[in-house]
């Protein structure tokens, strides 16, 4: 058997419970055919699935960092630690999900296309900026990451409005950065929900092609199978391929 390959996450105080977890665990289970590790870096792991490898998230040496609230400066940027040389003994091709996903068909594919680093072009940006939804890079080859932001954090937070500015940013400096096909990763309010008054009528659906749907704000997986929008001016009817997938 070959080298298995890694789905990494991270779960980090209560916006979303271990169902989150578990739930992601076996969507990628049924959507791989490749061996995997499925690893979750988490301050806290009851009741995660016992199939989950549950590893603390790393202290990379920041001064502010402490057990109950790990970056002051946003918990978003604790994807940043995935970056850690070494992370726990991982090693090898390792593709980062988001909680808040569903994933829709198979996934051998993100562990396919050559390059350092992939993630999804960022939807709403022209520039360079990447969605870190969905990641893929090798464990170890990006430490300098949280190097530059340990020696000069108020600077580079300066520059950027979150994480995935910031992290794709440099990486496209470098050189090293590269997308998805366009169509693999989808967003759910921009890419399922119908146009206007069309989503008083119709329920969302999958767009051809696609392999994973992020939901980024509101609504959530729960909220779209319940018919909930999260937001007074949109309107979303129960969609029954999330509940069919989110389990």
């Amino acid at each position: 058997m070959s080298q298995p390959v890694n789905i990494l996450c991270i779960k980090w105080g209560n916006k979303y419970g271990p169902d989150y977890v578990n739930k992601l665990y076996s969507m990628v289970k049924r959507n791989i055919t490749l061996p995997f590790r499925f690893v979750c870096l988490t301050d806290d792991g009851e009741g995660i699935d016992e199939h989950i490898e549950v590893k603390d998230i790393p202290q990379v040496g920041f001064k502010d960092f402490d057990e109950r609230a790990p970056w002051s400066f946003g918990h978003g940027w604790l994807k940043v630690t995935s970056f850690a040389k070494p992370l726990y003994d991982l090693v090898g091709p390792t593709l980062f999900i988001d909680l808040d996903v569903v994933i829709v068909d198979n996934i051998d594919c993100f562990f396919e296309p050559e390059g350092e680093f992939r993630v999804i072009k960022e939807w709403d940006k022209r520039d360079e900026t990447g969605n870190t939804s969905v990641y893929r890079y090798t464990i170890g080859a990006h430490p300098d990451l949280i190097e530059k932001l340990k020696e000069n954090k108020e600077a580079e937070l300066a520059k950027v409005r979150n994480e995935q500015e910031y992290v794709t940013s440099h990486l496209a400096k470098q050189g090293k950065l590269q997308y998805w096909p366009p169509g693999w990763c989808v967003s759910f309010k921009r890419h399922c929900m119908p146009k206007g008054i069309a989503s008083w009528f119709k329920p969302a659906q999958i767009p051809k092609g696609a392999k994973i749907v992020a939901f980024h704000g509101k609504p959530n997986p729960p909220d779209a199978i319940a018919g909930r929008s999260g937001k007074w001016y949109r309107r979303v009817l129960p969609v029954q391929w999330v509940a069919d997938n989110w389990k």
